[in-house]
């Protein structure tokens, strides 16, 4: 089974916000593989399907962003998925708006899901899709910018960058990872 999480925080006051792309994601998903989310234990809301034959959880960890490592291991451990069979999707403040970059480790970088999902899975090395949102310029904060929502001119580009990262999720579905990480950071 591949499990695909994407990272966000619950609640209608953070929908949309840049901390949410990995949620979007998921949602882009769940219509795409016509898996609805619509099983809400191990700390998340999540749905089980198949895609291209393969087995597919799809995961919206409900913990808030700084916590999502629990709801993520307690799956992995309550379905037995490999770590190999994980991918994980997250905002980034080092890419550009709506870049997207696909890598197999990393460190969290300053950001406080990844750093909770590797505290909590006890490696650095998983599958990952960072989706660009960029740094604030306007001397805002960095907690007060990722919780804002994107601009209207970025929206487009944050559309874009859905649909692309769900492309890459699709592919990985049907290719090893390193093939569509080659393919998607062209």
């Amino acid at each position: 089974m591949k499990l695909i999480v994407g990272l966000g925080n619950p609640g209608r006051q953070y929908a949309k916000t840049r901390h949410n792309i990995g949620f979007e994601v998921i949602d882009e998903l769940s219509v795409r593989f016509h898996i609805p989310l619509d099983q809400s234990k191990l700390k998340g809301i999540y749905g089980i399907g198949f895609y291209n034959g393969e087995k597919v959880l799809l995961l919206k960890p409900l913990t808030y962003m700084n916590l999502s490592g629990e709801s993520i291991r307690a799956v992995m451990d309550y379905y037995g998925i490999d770590l190999d069979d994980l991918l994980l999707i997250y905002d980034d403040l080092d890419l550009p708006v709506g870049k997207i970059r696909l890598r197999q480790k990393g460190s969290a970088g300053g950001h406080n899901g990844i750093k909770s999902t590797v505290a909590h899975i006890g490696t650095q090395q998983f599958n990952r899709i960072r989706v660009g949102i960029d740094r604030p310029t306007n001397g805002m904060s960095v907690p007060d910018y990722v919780l804002g929502n994107f601009l209207k001119d970025e929206q487009p580009v944050i559309q874009e960058a859905v649909i692309r990262s769900a492309d890459a999720c699709e592919a990985w579905l049907k290719k090893p990872f390193l093939q569509v990480m080659n393919e998607y950071n062209q």
